[in-house]
């Protein structure tokens, strides 16, 4: 894949460099599963294949060879030789021609997925990119202008051969093969659902009663790291001194000057603050697609209810699989 213009911040990422948070390495990983699963799923990678996860603009590339692709998350104009390409499908798009992502109207982040996945060198058994130790993904870093990514063959036959004799007979510049749903079985952004932390007892009755109860917005100094609030002061009830303990993807912290902190996919590997909440799994793909600036509400709901919002989300995504595999043999 040769770059053309690399969009604002254009990074490789897969589901993460799990098992090494003891030696002080961040997970990292896609933002957004949700999208990153479902854009694999339509061009039939398994769902650690490596995907182009692009903010707020993303980029203009071109392939060397026939590709089947797919682009979900975000809303954005994508357009081929001034064509207009569908999201949320597979789309076989002729070697040459320039893939060119425009004007972004919802969301925050998209994903790109090719059939087979990209192929950097992996690093700790991910290819997911962790800027700030400039490692992973392509060379630690953004893509830039005429940055050349190397995508894997298949690990299975590939099924598009009948998709490419279209291709031929069209003399289109892409073709689309499936189109799914795509849209998570989550909350919306005003109700973001939570579980207890293990120190929320710890704050005073009427910080947690702020907490459930006081919209929060999403501040501009957030990042892949972690998602900043502006609101209500969340403050403890006393003094706590706290071991550091390991963090997770959506650990609500709340600093000494009480505004919290959504721990994201860069997160660090341990964390003293205080933890009020988590942030169900279920529901991290819509906060990861709201901009800076977006108002946020948190609704609690104990264990056996996030357990089941996530079953359901997986149960969502098989249909997708299924939907996909149909369409692609």
């Amino acid at each position: 894949m040769l770059v053309l213009r690399p969009g604002m911040f254009s990074v490789l990422q897969d589901q993460g460099r799990v098992g090494h948070q003891h030696l002080g390495v961040p997970v990292t990983g896609a933002m957004d599963e949700w999208s990153h699963r479902t854009a694999n799923m339509l061009v039939g990678n398994e769902d650690d294949a490596a995907t182009l996860e692009c903010t707020l603009t993303g980029p203009s590339v071109q392939f060397s060879c026939d590709m089947l692709l797919a682009i979900c998350g975000a809303r954005v104009r994508i357009t081929a030789a001034g064509r207009s390409v569908p999201m949320n499908c597979a789309v076989l798009l002729r070697r040459g021609v320039t893939l060119e992502f425009g004007e972004r109207t919802r969301g925050a982040r998209m994903y790109l997925a090719v059939r087979g996945g990209f192929a950097t060198a992996p690093v700790l058994g991910s290819r997911s990119t962790y800027r700030p130790g400039a490692f992973g993904g392509h060379e630690g870093r953004a893509l830039r202008k005429d940055d050349r990514v190397p995508v894997a063959r298949p690990r299975r036959a590939d099924p598009t051969l009948a998709l490419e004799r279209t291709l031929v007979q069209s003399g289109l510049p892409f073709v689309t093969a499936a189109c799914v749903d795509a849209e998570p079985p989550s909350a919306a952004l005003e109700g973001l659902r939570f579980i207890p932390g293990p120190q929320w007892q710890d704050f005073s009755e009427e910080a947690r009663d702020r907490f459930v109860r006081t919209p929060f917005t999403i501040s501009s100094k957030s990042d892949r790291m972690g998602y900043r609030l502006e609101g209500a002061d969340i403050v403890l009830s006393r003094p706590l001194e706290m071991i550091s303990e390991a963090t997770s993807f959506g650990t609500v912290q709340v600093p000494p000057n009480g505004q919290p902190i959504v721990l994201m996919a860069d997160r660090q590997s341990a964390g003293g603050y205080p933890k009020i909440a988590y942030v169900a799994s279920a529901d991290l793909p819509a906060l990861a697609q709201a901009l800076p600036g977006a108002s946020i509400r948190f609704t609690p709901i104990d264990q056996q209810a996030a357990e089941h919002a996530w079953l359901l989300v997986e149960d969502q995504l098989a249909l997708v699989r299924e939907a996909a595999g149909r369409a692609l043999t």
